[in-house]
């Protein structure tokens, strides 16, 4: 499937919407998935110049047939962010340039229609363990609460797109509302740990010097991993 696969991970602030300080400042990576054979793609967390991202997909002779959503938050849906307005997933649906829904866990349907105005036929709600087709590649939607209710990972041919749940550097923050300090133990310690070592983890946010890592270098040097217990975890992320 990896010839097969088209993969692009694109930095807000330098590879798309590269004149926008709140990008730059923010530096949130979208991620373009698609079927190289059928010209199915979608985009993962589409926010900012969100048709410049739609612009990299033609120029590479893709389609986008849908949207997949890691969590509700401004930086990587579009929405208010602290009085600063951010294009998003609204924008790209009345943009004519999707042809498809934008993929969200169930617990994610309330926050994100309070975050974006979203009718019911854009949106596909999922649970864990559903698979999206994108052509024929399939991308496996991995419900990883904590940092909001409904985040969600994605996992397509040893590639693990992880939104705010893990970093190579730290997990998301779990003091903002909706957050659940226990529920990111579990979904880090528990829900990925069947994600093997060889397999790639790809970020929300170029939050270390390096863009991606291997998960078993991030599980032997990322200082989340050093609390092994739930009772440990409390002490470091406990409200």
């Amino acid at each position: 499937m990896s010839d097969r696969l088209y993969f692009r991970q694109l930095l807000s602030g330098r590879d798309f919407a590269a004149d926008d300080p709140i990008a730059s400042q923010m530096v949130n990576f979208s991620y373009l998935i698609g079927d190289r054979e059928t010209g199915d793609a979608v985009v993962v967390d589409p926010a900012y110049a969100v048709n410049e991202l739609v612009d990299t997909l033609d120029a590479d002779d893709m389609r986008l047939t849908g949207v997949l959503v890691t969590h509700y938050h401004a930086d990587h849906i579009g929405g208010d962010l602290m009085g600063y307005g951010i294009e998003g997933v609204h924008e790209l649906l009345n943009s004519n340039r999707l042809d498809g829904p934008v993929h969200i866990q169930r617990d994610e349907e309330e926050w994100v229609r309070r975050v974006v105005d979203l009718g019911t036929a854009d949106l596909a709600v999922h649970d864990s363990g559903d698979t999206v087709m994108v052509g024929e590649i399939p991308v496996e939607l991995i419900h990883t609460p904590g940092h909001t209710p409904g985040s969600q990972c994605f996992y397509v041919d040893d590639r693990l797109v992880a939104g705010d749940t893990l970093f190579l550097d730290g997990c998301g923050r779990t003091d903002l509302p909706g957050s659940d300090p226990e529920a990111m133990y579990e979904s880090i310690h528990t829900k990925l740990a069947r994600i093997p070592d060889h397999a790639t983890l790809f970020p929300g946010h170029l939050y270390s010097p390096e863009p991606s890592a291997s998960l078993g270098d991030t599980r032997a040097h990322n200082y989340v991993f050093r609390f092994s217990t739930p009772e440990q975890w409390r002490t470091m992320f406990g409200s």
